[in-house]
């Protein structure tokens, strides 16, 4: 029988599990539990009723209506389930879901192990429940905030790739927390006992690229008083994050790659090869890959660093999260007094486009506690700057000075818009949402009459 066709024979009678499954199943520390081809409970062991039973009957019960709090199987509600995966291919699964437990609203990592009987056959799955918790012991600041399945997607790259040594590349815009998820990845890492260090890289010049990252030797150069322990150096065992690696000139690309591709470097005024031991992230909101097309990226350098890229969604597309941002910041900005918006000035802020991303909500929201006098924070405290990205165009609108007829404003935002955009009439008429004839027709009727 297939795994597909084996799901309908599947145990869902406790008496039909040996004694020593379910011994062996009590012994782990975390949730486990045995499924039927169903995605009916048919057994699970006590770390899985402390976070998920709250003196409910567990078995016979569905998977789904526990974590999920769903009435139907969760690749069914727009997930992606890794039972039902498994019961198709027969192989383990693992994906990143939020499920309701004992402390609310978690990030999981669900696995799910087809179990096969004396005659070859699936006889149950078993899924293992292994949380997120990584954020807990860390700096308040670095608490990762958010529920959306874009912010999920990424989590979950992220929780993939930490176990590994592969070099990974954090790709998204400014201000969308890629040093937060640089040290998430460190946190959840084999590496998290050791340093994490990170280097800002724009402004680097060759001689401060080498002392800093490599050190130097007394001596070696005037003013050069003592040894100084480059980065690398001190980062040993750890993880090395190289935020905004597209800023790095070309003269320094070539420092970087060699030290990736062998493994060790020397202080500047040292004869001695070091042994470099880190793992490295890096970050950047620039198109490497159009870099490397216009000769400005080495194209070696961008395949050693771009082993593992994540994208990391810019706060407009997992607006959602919002709220739960909004009281994050607010928590960490104004620990003593208990803040709150109003339903409007929530309303604005769903309503923003917010081209900083986090960084940008979090400005906001320090000005509103500095003119907000009570514990509510009204619309007309936020200062939503009226910047609103559309792709590679941005728009800053002011405040006008006089009200004047739709048909004068239109040209001159034609006028704008032509002078500032920079692909073709075609590109620019799909951003505008007209026709290229359309476009055509307004610019030549804005065009001055010959005198």
């Amino acid at each position: 029988m297939t795994a597909m066709n084996a799901s309908d024979d599947i145990v869902h009678n406790l008496s039909q599990i040996p004694e020593e499954t379910l011994r062996l199943l009590d012994s782990f520390t975390e949730p486990k539990i045995l499924l039927d081809g169903k995605y009916r409970i048919i057994a699970a062991n006590g770390a899985y009723l402390r976070e998920f039973g709250s003196n409910r009957k567990i078995l016979g019960h569905y998977c789904y209506e526990l974590s999920h709090h769903y009435d139907k199987p969760c690749d069914q509600a727009g997930e992606t389930c890794p039972l039902r995966d498994s019961m198709k291919t027969g192989e383990p699964n693992r994906v990143l879901h939020v499920h309701h437990t004992s402390k609310g609203r978690e990030h999981v990592e669900v696995e799910v192990v087809p179990v096969k009987g004396n005659d070859g056959n699936t006889a149950y799955f078993m899924e293992t429940m292994h949380f997120l918790r990584h954020a807990r012991g860390s700096a308040h600041d670095r608490i990762m905030v958010g529920y959306s399945r874009p912010f999920n997607r990424m989590l979950e790259l992220a929780k993939r790739v930490a176990a590994r040594e592969s070099s990974v590349l954090l790709l998204g815009e400014s201000g969308t927390g890629k040093e937060l998820v640089a040290h998430a990845i460190h946190d959840m890492s084999p590496r998290a006992s050791a340093p994490f260090v990170a280097v800002e890289c724009s402004g680097l010049t060759e001689t401060l690229f080498e002392s800093e990252m490599f050190g130097y030797e007394k001596g070696s150069f005037t003013g050069a008083a003592a040894r100084k322990i480059g980065l690398v150096e001190a980062v040993r065992g750890g993880t090395l994050f190289l935020d905004e690696v597209g800023d790095i000139p070309l003269s320094l690309q070539v420092k970087l790659l060699r030290l990736m591709e062998a493994g060790t470097y020397r202080r500047v005024g040292g004869l001695e090869p070091l042994r470099a031991d880190f793992r490295l992230v890096a970050a950047t909101h620039r198109d490497l890959a159009q870099m490397v097309r216009d000769g400005t990226f080495r194209q070696d350098l961008y395949f050693r660093i771009n082993v593992f890229p994540i994208h990391l969604p810019p706060l407009r597309e997992r607006i959602e999260d919002l709220p739960m941002l909004v009281n994050s910041l607010l928590t960490n900005l104004e620990p003593v007094r208990k803040i709150t918006l109003s339903e409007e000035a929530m309303s604005a802020l769903m309503g923003h486009d917010f081209p900083g991303n986090v960084r940008e909500l979090r400005n906001i929201l320090e000005r509103a506690l500095i003119m907000a006098d009570g514990n509510t924070i009204q619309p007309q405290h936020l200062y939503l700057d009226t910047m609103k990205s559309s792709g590679n165009m941005i728009l800053e609108t002011r405040p006008f000075a006089e009200i004047a007829p739709l048909e004068n404003l239109e040209k001159r935002y034609l006028s704008w818009a032509t002078e500032n955009f920079q692909g073709d009439r075609k590109a620019l008429a799909e951003h505008l949402g007209i026709s290229e004839r359309t476009l055509y027709r307004k610019l030549r009727n804005n065009e001055p009459s010959p005198g």
